[in-house]
Parts: C-alpha cells; sequence; structure tokens
C-alpha cells in the first residue's frame, strides 16, 4: 500500500499520514491516530460562502470532527487559467473556527462518472478536449482519460488548488486528506469506444501489469485471478488474449487507464503538497450490468488493476447506499486497503453501523452523506454515537490492529452471533431478543443494533455501542447450553420452549463479577459512573445496552464450578 511518508524534512513528518500498527492502517493527525467521525455535504451545500458559514456550526453540533467537502472545479477555475479559492478558504476558516478537519474532494474531470464540474470552456471545446464514446460512437458527457489535454488541463487547477492549501494551511493541518476526482467509472458501455481507445485496447498489456500478474499471482482477487487463470493465465499477450473476449475485459482495461490518469494526478499534486490521498467508488450493486453501473471505477474486484496502475493511490473507498451493509464493507477491508467510508445513506442506524467498523475491521473512518440534513437536537442516533466514539477513540486506536477488537451488528433478521476467542464464546444478540420492550413484538422494525467489543485480558472486556446482548461462555459450558423462552419479567416463561436438553459435565462456569458504566478521559483512562450489578444486568445473567442508547460498559469476569 502506498503510504504518504514524508521524508524530506521535519516539517513534513507533522504532516497528516499513515503508519502501521499490527494489521491496522492508522492515519496520523497532528501527531496522533485519528478516527474519522465524519459526514459528507451534499454536492452543493458548500456552493457559496453563505451555505458554508451556515453549516459548519451544525456540523459541530452532530458531533463531527472531520467534513467531507467538495472542491468544484468548474467554480475554482471559472474563467481558464484564472483561480479563485474563496470557497476553499471559507471552509478551512469555519473549520478551523468549530475545531473540526477538513477532507476535500476534488470535482475535476469526473463526478459520479460525467464530467459535470468541468468548467464551460473545457466541456464547450470538446475538439480541445475530446469526450468518451459508446460503441455505437455516440458522443458522452464524459471526459476522455486517454487524453493528454484533458489531463493538462484538469492537473493543472489540481495542482493550484494544492498549492493553495498547503500556503494557507500548512502549519495547522485542517486539510488532511484529498479524494481525487469522484465515482469514477463508464456509463452506457463498459468502456471508451473512441479511435485511441480501441487502438490501445488491441495492444500489448502495459509491462508493470506483467510484472504485477507474475509477482502477484497468488493473491489477487479470486474474481481477477479466476478470470485470469480461465484465459489461460498468460502474462504477454493483448488485453482479451490476457483476459478472455467478454465485456469484463473491457472493464479491466479501462480500469487500467483511469487509474493511470488518477496516479499521474496524484503525483503532480504531491510535488506540491504531501497529503493521503484515496479514491472512492460507486457500487456494481441492485443487478445492475457493466455501464448501467460506473463500469470499470476503483471496484473491489479490480484492486489489482487499480493498485498496479496507480500504487501512489492510498485506499480505495466505498461509497454505500444499498443493503448488505456488512457484506460491502468486507469487501473493501482486504490485506492491501485499509476500509475508509466516504458516503453512506444518511440513516437513524448510522451510528451503530460506525461502531462496527471500528470494531471489526479497524476502519479510519466513517461518513454518512448530505450529513447537514441530520437532525442536530442532540437526540439524533449518529450524534450519541460519535459522542460515544470520540470518548473511546483513545482506545480504540491503541488496540486497533492487535487482534483484541471485534464489532458486532445485528438487525431484525441477522438477530444474534457467536463469537469464539481464545476459549471463551461470546454469545452476542440483538437487545430485541430479549422480552422486556413492546417494539421487539408489536411489528416494529428492529433498528440495527450491535456495537465493538475490547478484550483487555482474559477475564476483562470493554463492550460498547447500542441495542446488544452479550453473555460469556466456556466449552464447557457451551456443551449443555440451552436457549430458554423468557417471559416478560425476563424468567423463564412456564412451559417455555428450549432446542436441546441440557446435560451438565461439571465443567466451569463464567460469571459476571461486575458491569460499570463509564466515560473515558482523553488519555484514554476508564472513569467509573455507575454499577449495574442489578437489573441492569439481569443479575449477573448478561451484558446489555438498549436500543436508544450508546453505552461504554467495563465488565469483569471471573470463573467458577
Amino acid at each position: 500500500m502506498a503510504l504518504c511518508l514524508a521524508l524530506s524534512s521535519l516539517q513534513a513528518q507533522d504532516l497528516p499520514h499513515w503508519t502501521k500498527q499490527g494489521t491496522a492502517t492508522q492515519l496520523i493527525v497532528d501527531n496522533k491516530p485519528m478516527l474519522l467521525l465524519a459526514g459528507e455535504l451534499g454536492n452543493s451545500s458548500a456552493s457559496s460562502t453563505e451555505d458554508i458559514e451556515n453549516i459548519f456550526p451544525k456540523l459541530k453540533r452532530i458531533g463531527l470532527n472531520t467534513a467531507l467537502v467538495p472542491a468544484y472545479w468548474d467554480l475554482i477555475e471559472a474563467e481558464e487559467g484564472k483561480f479563485d479559492f474563496t470557497l476553499i478558504d471559507k471552509t478551512i476558516a469555519e473549520a478551523k473556527k468549530h475545531d473540526m478537519k477538513v477532507v476535500f474532494l476534488w470535482f475535476g474531470a469526473w463526478k459520479n462518472s460525467m464530467s459535470c464540474y468541468a468548467p464551460l470552456w473545457f466541456k464547450a471545446d470538446y475538439k480541445k478536449y475530446p469526450r468518451c464514446y459508446t460503441e455505437s460512437g455516440k458522443p458522452l458527457e464524459i471526459a476522455s482519460p486517454f487524453s493528454e489535454n484533458v489531463f493538462k488541463a484538469d492537473s493543472r487547477a489540481f495542482v493550484e488548488l494544492m498549492k493553495h492549501i498547503r500556503e494557507v494551511d500548512a502549519k495547522e493541518n485542517t486539510v488532511i486528506m484529498i479524494q481525487v476526482e469522484n465515482e469514477i467509472g463508464m456509463l452506457e458501455s463498459a468502456r471508451d469506444h473512441s479511435k485511441t481507445a480501441d487502438r490501445l485496447f488491441e495492444s500489448e498489456i502495459p509491462n508493470e501489469l506483467k510484472k504485477y500478474l507474475k509477482s502477484n499471482s497468488k493473491t489477487l482477487h479470486p474474481w481477477l485471478a479466476e478470470k485470469w487463470k480461465k484465459a489461460g493465465g498468460k502474462t504477454e499477450g493483448t488485453w482479451e488474449e490476457v483476459f478472455g473476449k467478454d465485456i469484463y475485459t473491457d472493464e479491466i482495461f479501462m480500469a487500467w487507464q483511469y487509474a493511470a490518469y488518477v496516479e499521474k494526478m496524484i503525483q503532480k499534486g504531491r510535488e506540491v503538497y504531501n497529503l493521503p490521498m484515496y479514491v472512492n467508488a460507486a457500487m456494481n450493486s441492485r443487478g445492475r450490468k457493466l455501464g448501467e453501473y460506473p463500469s470499470a471505477g476503483p471496484l473491489a474486484h479490480l484492486i489489482d488493476i487499480w493498485k498496479c496502475a496507480a500504487p501512489g493511490i492510498d485506499l480505495l473507498a466505498p461509497d454505500i447506499y444499498d443493503k448488505g451493509f456488512t457484506d460491502w464493507v468486507s469487501q473493501y477491508k482486504l490485506h492491501n486497503n485499509p476500509l475508509f467510508i466516504p458516503e453512506i445513506r444518511l440513516e437513524a442506524n448510522d451510528g451503530v453501523r460506525a461502531f462496527y467498523v471500528f470494531g471489526q475491521h479497524d476502519a479510519i473512518g466513517f461518513s454518512p452523506f448530505s450529513i447537514e440534513d441530520a437532525p442536530d437536537d442532540g437526540n439524533y442516533k449518529l450524534t450519541k454515537g460519535y459522542r460515544k466514539l470520540k470518548e473511546l477513540m483513545p482506545v480504540i486506536t491503541k488496540y486497533q490492529g492487535k487482534g483484541m477488537m471485534k464489532g458486532v451488528l445485528f438487525d431484525g433478521e441477522n438477530r444474534e452471533k457467536n463469537i469464539e476467542w481464545d476459549g471463551m464464546t461470546l454469545v452476542c444478540k440483538h437487545f430485541f431478543t430479549l422480552p422486556w420492550d413492546a417494539r421487539a413484538t408489536d411489528g416494529s422494525i428492529w433498528p440495527e443494533g450491535g456495537g465493538l467489543i475490547i478484550r483487555l485480558n482474559e477475564l476483562e472486556y470493554i463492550v460498547a455501542g447500542s441495542g446488544i446482548v452479550m453473555e460469556f461462555k466456556t466449552p464447557d459450558e457451551m456443551k449443555g447450553y440451552v436457549k430458554k423462552e423468557l417471559g416478560e419479567d425476563g424468567f423463564v416463561a412456564s412451559g417455555g420452549k428450549t432446542t436441546t436438553k441440557e446435560v451438565w459435565n461439571n465443567g466451569k462456569r463464567i460469571g459476571i463479577g461486575s458491569v460499570d458504566e463509564v466515560s473515558v478521559d482523553s488519555n484514554g483512562n476508564l472513569k467509573y459512573l455507575r454499577r449495574l450489578n442489578g437489573d441492569q444486568d439481569h443479575q449477573g445473567r448478561h451484558v446489555r445496552i438498549g436500543v436508544d442508547d450508546f453505552s461504554i460498559l467495563h465488565v469483569k469476569l471471573y470463573e467458577y464450578r
């Protein structure tokens, strides 16, 4: 993975950069690891100074520590060669004022595939700045990644942006990361069918890709490995000779072109200001075919193509607007790709999802889209969740990558999961599996529940999140573990069904010694708030957090026979 480790000077060492801790990648900001409790502004919400000024106080109240903000090429360079950074300066000033960080999103040559944020002088001169074409020859509102003129215009503005950020912000490090372009990909066709594209498609694959396939054959993404091997596993030949003759080879070819373009953009930008840089992807979801989704974007199945053509990209990030959240995030937390979610649909469940990705996947950050539309009355679940995650940040960053954290996420269909952890089973369930809340059985849609679990030592845990119930079992106890129906008072229902007959083998059991609700100070120290050893843990039977709250619990266990 490309890590933006600055080597040239002490000042550069203080820039935001990456470091490795165990299996985790961490973003270092102001000389300490940072989790981005973020939100992305809507596409038009930073296009006037008045909007920026009005929005940032609300973002602070919602609980963000980072805002993802568009940087619009058409407003920065409305007249060719003349640059106006008024909106950039206003964003940085408001972020500083509210003690927040900024990730700028370069809406340059492409935004959601299209060239809609390119300046009018660029779009109108289609001969100098050519377009992509469908197979039928129809021109598209998509600038050609094969055009040197397109790249020169796009990269010139991007470099001026990076220079300006360096000039106004190098000391404070308000701007911590840059997204290069936005949801790159081809629509209508899987690849460009211009004469230049057709000629390159019929040519030999690049030497860099030949070498990559040879040296990484055992670690390729399964999709690419299967396709390549099915075509013969060759490393010499044209794109179709190496990867086979189908529309997915068109996508692989186009992915290489987009990635190579972005790599040149990144290198140009880093020559003037060496910030972390990433790309985001629109998902290949909902049964859509190539060209119906943005083909050739930085998608998980194309990660090897993107990593080979653009080693300067720090990560490929998913924009998630579909069901199956846990499946999507697992596709992007890979051995060569840390997880950052720059966009997700703004929903009440986002708070608990953030806990899950930090706990399960050592995520760098989480960012709902159109965040300015979130309620800011202090009771929004994302606000509550971010408040607790902010407290937990020094603890989470301490344990990332060390195999001592897990995450769980439940809904009305996926209600329970057992975690086997160093000889102990953690029986984790949705809070509504208990009989005490009428919403569990009155037809209400179950809110997502879950959180993160940190194993401090063999018999000591932190459990944090919302809507979760946990029991701790030894292997001996699991052999005789019986699921029992509970009545509304929490005791076994009269005549309640059980799934198995209990057989006890005189083994050890795990008891709950204490459950304390705690807060966490800025140094990661736990501060006792209250003891929960009565009704709140059902007299030592389980640990739980209700669906309406976010809490941090410190749990101490013991063994007995």
